[in-house]
């Protein structure tokens, strides 16, 4: 346990070192475009499972895809996917006409969406801002946990989990219930791993998701939260088709998000998004057969984030 301990101290302390050379206001973020291209050679691939082991961190490479995070356990779950860059294989719709392109703007990668540009990513290098120790006091997260109300029994997916900053603070939350931190990059998904085995959160699961599938069986999941990730997603109309798919009858999603309706937070534009626009995209996902998102409320708690309340009908 020393030994772990210590890796884990290390491995944390390089991510940080790294990562906070990294932020919200100047980081070079990942452009979608590299994303795009790896698809057509990725090989299709089956529903996600949990990691058993934590692989080898590779080397250092220019960041793909949109975030999501991960963590260990044995629970059984869908089959990882071979390649995270790619669309997934399971994808119902054709939504290619939904998405535009544009000349893209600070912190923006050029994609649009209902009227929005997609931002860029903040790939695994970000660790150190996610981690970064005024986090709770700047966005006051511990609001914003006790805010979920989480009952002792609630399977959680953490979409774009990234360094499972929320997923180790729900996971004792929900002692008799399951935290499924998601995340399509590898290297986020092995800190998450190291993590929960450190803190012996047996109830945090590890899944690769893919950048247009959450990773989670239909029908599994009590509340799904996003915190700083939705905004990213280069799939956003694939992703919540497939967490409308994923969530219980009358479960809960949370979209926590930077006020773009207030100029005195000091995010990029790209990186923030409006009550009425998280409305008009979320009211789009799903039909009348397969069930809808439903607008419950903004719960207005925390000095720089909407914390959107939307419920599967």
């Amino acid at each position: 346990m020393r030994n772990a301990r210590t890796s884990i101290r290390h491995g944390m302390t390089a991510a940080l070192l790294v990562g906070a050379a990294c932020s919200f206001f100047s980081c070079e973020r990942a452009a979608q475009p590299a994303a795009d291209a790896a698809r057509e050679a990725a090989p299709a691939s089956g529903p996600a499972q949990p990691l058993a082991e934590a692989p080898a961190a590779s080397p250092p490479e220019p960041d793909v895809g949109t975030r999501r995070g991960v963590v260990p356990q044995p629970r059984k779950i869908p089959d990882a996917p071979a390649s995270t860059d790619a669309p997934s294989s399971r994808t119902k719709y054709d939504f290619a006409q939904l998405y535009g392109t544009c000349e893209p703007g600070e912190g923006g990668s050029g994609r649009t969406y209902m009227g929005r540009e997609i931002s860029e990513v903040m790939g695994h290098f970000g660790v150190g801002w996610l981690e970064r120790p005024e986090r709770e006091r700047e966005e006051r997260t511990d609001l914003l946990v006790n805010a979920l109300k989480l009952r002792a029994t609630d399977a959680v997916a953490d979409i774009g989990a990234g360094s499972g900053y929320f997923s180790m603070r729900m996971a004792p939350m929900v002692p008799e219930g399951v935290v499924y931190a998601t995340d399509i990059q590898r290297e986020m998904l092995d800190i998450v791993t190291e993590r929960a085995l450190e803190e012996q959160l047996h109830n945090v699961m590890p899944v690769l998701g893919e950048i247009d599938h959450c990773g989670l069986e239909p029908n599994s999941v009590d509340v799904a939260l996003f915190v700083d990730a939705y905004h990213e997603f280069s799939h956003p109309r694939e992703m919540m088709e497939s967490l409308l798919d994923a969530l219980k009858p009358g479960g809960r999603v949370i979209l926590v998000e930077y006020r773009l309706e207030d100029p005195s937070v000091p995010i990029k534009e790209r990186h923030k998004m409006s009550e009425a626009q998280a409305k008009l995209e979320m009211a789009a996902v799903g039909d009348e057969t397969r069930g809808r998102f439903e607008f419950v409320e903004n719960i207005s708690v925390l000095p720089q984030q909407h914390l959107m309340v939307f419920r599967r009908k």
